[in-house]
């Protein structure tokens, strides 16, 4: 008999199988299409990486106990039970394999949505217990802290000061009333703290009214990682119940993947209802002010740059306009990849597969297609939207000796902002 945590595990899978993931499983025509947008396959070779062989495990539960000639199999003892061991070896490729890009999902000529089978996949391997460590502890932190990095409100408060305190400028939290309420990732208050500063002169300028709610300052949403609902309706919550005690009209999600997805499409889905805000990734919305000329900016950078698409932003958000709109404000000589926007490749850390520590050397190895892209462009800077891409691209461009440094398209469009009521930078 399989384990108590393998029982569990093959329940959650089995309730992930609906009518949509049975018409996929029943229209996949075994073309392969699908591993050849694999960053994983591709840089491996690997067929284990087939994305679609990602979700053989679903696909055995699926046929076993929803398709006659399964059942029959089944009730004649010809099936091969699920194992601990069978969780065990796929754990590594739903996981460490698997971005949750989407390119696998664009791709398939029927339609099949792959990437989010194996979203659905991972329900039933963090039920059992089957997930990795670094994933299960940021899920833990994001729960207990509300912060999957572990940051605390302290340490916001910190950062908010010494801004403060370096150019006048006001940020509030808790404002009611307001505009926007902004949020932030944990990689951006630990890594990148210039994202705050880029968003606060961008918003003087614009001349919003905005805040950070001290409940809810996070984007990032670990339960979407690691394959929790549950957990990830949590994190929702926490940002829907913040915005709307405030009154805010809108809810601005920042430069980050899954926080963009989890807010702005998954959430309404996850709590069960529509918000009574809007959501926009903080390009939108400075795409939005370019239009409405609400935004000025002066110089142009000479280096010659690219844009990295993040996944779920471009792929799976649709906003890839507005980012080399944004770019034609400030850049004089850039350069486009190739199998951009849309088609873009991953930076390899999405998903969790960056707090996956297991996984590193598998992502470095996933990491030479965009190593190939950016040896053809041969460019000066690399600008992306995302600070989990950010660090990901850094650390493989670290292991790969390419002095290219990763710049963030907001702190970017901040750095050229006509300010002509400026007010100067105090003197340490």
């Amino acid at each position: 008999m399989s384990a108590p945590s393998v029982e569990k595990g093959i329940r959650f899978i089995r309730e992930q199988i609906d009518a949509p993931v049975a018409s996929f499983f029943s229209a996949c025509v075994h073309c392969g299409l699908c591993a050849e947008a694999c960053l994983f396959y591709t840089q491996t070779q690997d067929p284990r990486y087939t994305p679609i062989h990602k979700v053989a495990l679903m696909r055995r539960v699926w046929e076993s106990e929803f398709t006659l000639w399964g059942r029959i199999k089944s009730a004649l003892g010809l099936t091969k039970p699920i194992t601990e061991a069978d969780f065990t070896e796929w754990e590594t490729l739903v996981y460490d394999g698997c971005s949750l890009c989407g390119r696998c999902s664009l791709v398939c000529p029927v339609g099949n949505d792959i990437s989010g089978m194996i979203r659905k996949v991972r329900e039933g391997f963090a039920a059992a217990g089957h997930a990795p460590e670094g994933l299960i502890g940021a899920t833990t932190r994001a729960i207990e802290i509300g912060s999957p990095m572990g940051v605390r409100l302290p340490a916001l408060q910190a950062q908010i000061r010494h801004i403060q305190e370096s150019t006048g400028l006001e940020i509030s939290l808790d404002r009611p009333g307001v505009e926007y309420m902004a949020l932030l990732s944990s990689m951006e208050i630990m890594n990148f703290p210039e994202y705050l500063e880029a968003i606060a002169r961008i918003l003087r300028q614009a001349g919003k009214s905005w805040t950070i709610s001290s409940k809810a300052f996070e984007a990032t949403n670990s339960g979407i990682q690691i394959g929790a609902s549950d957990l990830a309706r949590v994190l929702v919550q926490r940002i829907v119940d913040a915005a709307e005690e405030l009154g805010v009209k809108m809810v601005i999600s920042p430069e980050c993947g899954h926080g963009y997805t989890a807010i702005r499409w998954d959430g309404p889905n996850l709590i069960g209802r529509p918000y009574k805000f809007k959501v926009k990734h903080i390009l939108e919305l400075l795409d939005e002010f370019r239009e409405q000329g609400l935004i000025q900016t002066q110089g142009l950078e000479e280096a010659r740059l690219s844009f990295h698409d993040p996944c779920q932003i471009a792929r799976k958000g649709g906003v890839v306009r507005q980012p080399r709109a944004l770019l034609g404000l400030v850049a004089a000589n850039f350069v486009e990849m190739s199998d951009a926007g849309a088609m873009n490749w991953c930076c390899g850390g999405g998903g969790g597969v960056s707090a996956n520590e297991r996984a590193d050397a598998l992502r470095l190895t996933a990491f030479k297609q965009k190593k190939a892209q950016l040896d053809a462009l041969k460019v000066d800077t690399l600008v992306t939207a995302c600070a989990n891409c950010r660090i990901t691209l850094e650390e493989g461009l670290e292991a790969n000796d390419m002095n290219i440094p990763v710049i963030g398209l907001t702190e970017m469009i901040a750095e050229h902002l006509v300010e002509t009521d400026r007010i100067e930078e105090k003197s340490a």
